[in-house]
């Protein structure tokens, strides 16, 4: 079964830890939708950009988590 998992950088690419754990996502959408409930506070804790994975392969990214502060 396929993983989706969160990467957290800041605007430059460089890894951060997120200020919420995020848990492992049996697909796209849970990981999404996780993602939509606590953008705000790991925009507060550091992180400024993610990308989505599918185990080791990106499915999309970076995008910037300001783009919903934006919005």
């Amino acid at each position: 079964m396929a993983t989706w998992t969160w990467r957290f950088e800041k605007a430059d690419g460089t890894e951060v830890q997120p200020a919420v754990e995020p848990e492992e996502f049996t697909t796209q959408g849970d990981a999404e939708s996780w993602l939509g409930e606590f953008w705000k506070e790991l925009l507060a804790g550091g992180a400024e950009q993610v990308r989505l994975s599918e185990d080791s392969t990106e499915i999309y990214g970076p995008m910037s988590l300001r783009a919903a502060e934006e919005a």
